[in-house]
C-alpha cells in the first residue's frame, strides 16, 4: 500500500512542476534578437566557417596530408595532395593541397579537423551565415577557403624564401616575402607562360 502511494505521488507532482516552469517564464522579460539588422557578436573562439591560412610570405600552410579529412566525423572534407616543384611551389614543403573542399551541408562545425591539422593550416573563423538555397553552393572550394593576401605577401605559387627551408617557416623566421619575389606560372591551373600566350 505504501509502495503504491510513493508511485502516485511523483506522478501527481510532475505536471505541477512543469506548469511551475511555465508560470516562471511568463513573467520574465522577453529577449528579442533584431537579426539580421543587428548582428550579434560571437564568442572569440566561436566555431564558424573554416579558413586555410598562409605563411607570412604568401605560401600556403596546407601540405595536403589529409589528416583533417580523416578526423572529420561527418566525412565533410575532401583533400587531394600534389607535389611541389621549383617551377610551381605552393607551400614550403614537398606537397600541398591541390584540391580542398568542405561540404557545409554535412559539416557539424565540431572543430576536430583543426585539432588534427599538424601545420595550423586550417582554423575556424567567426563567420556563421552559411545557409543557402542550393546544395552545390554549400561545397566550399580551396579558392573560397584560402585566406586573402596581407601586406608583405605574394600570391602563390612562388619560390621559397632564399636561404630558408621548410623548418624555418614553422619556426617563424620568415616574416614576409623576399624582395623581388614574383608569382610563378600556375601550369596546374591551366596558366601558360607569357611567351606561349603571346604566340597563341
Amino acid at each position: 500500500m505504501a509502495d503504491e502511494q510513493k508511485e502516485t505521488k511523483p506522478g501527481f507532482q510532475n505536471p505541477v512542476a512543469g506548469f511551475g516552469v511555465t508560470f516562471k517564464a511568463m513573467f520574465k522579460k522577453r529577449l528579442t534578437e533584431q537579426y539580421p539588422e543587428q548582428q550579434k557578436t560571437t564568442a572569440p573562439r566561436f566555431h564558424g566557417r573554416h579558413q586555410l591560412n598562409r605563411h607570412p610570405d604568401g605560401l600556403e600552410k596546407c601540405v595536403g596530408c589529409e589528416l583533417c579529412a580523416w578526423a572529420c566525423p561527418a566525412d565533410a572534407i575532401y583533400v587531394e595532395g600534389a607535389d611541389n616543384t621549383e617551377e610551381e611551389r605552393y607551400s614550403p614543403g614537398e606537397r600541398y593541397g591541390r584540391v580542398y573542399q568542405i561540404n557545409y551541408a554535412r559539416c557539424i562545425l565540431c572543430g576536430l579537423c583543426i585539432e588534427a591539422c599538424p601545420t595550423r593550416a586550417l582554423t575556424m573563423t567567426n563567420e556563421f551565415e552559411l545557409a543557402d538555397s542550393s546544395r552545390a553552393n554549400l561545397i566550399y572550394t580551396k579558392e573560397q577557403l584560402l585566406a586573402g593576401l596581407e601586406e608583405g605577401m605574394v600570391e602563390s605559387p612562388h619560390s621559397i624564401f632564399p636561404g630558408m627551408d621548410e623548418g624555418d617557416y614553422y619556426r617563424g623566421l620568415v616574416t614576409e616575402a623576399a624582395p623581388g619575389t614574383v608569382p610563378q606560372v600556375a601550369v596546374s591551373k591551366g596558366e601558360k607562360p607569357e611567351e606561349e600566350g603571346a604566340d597563341a
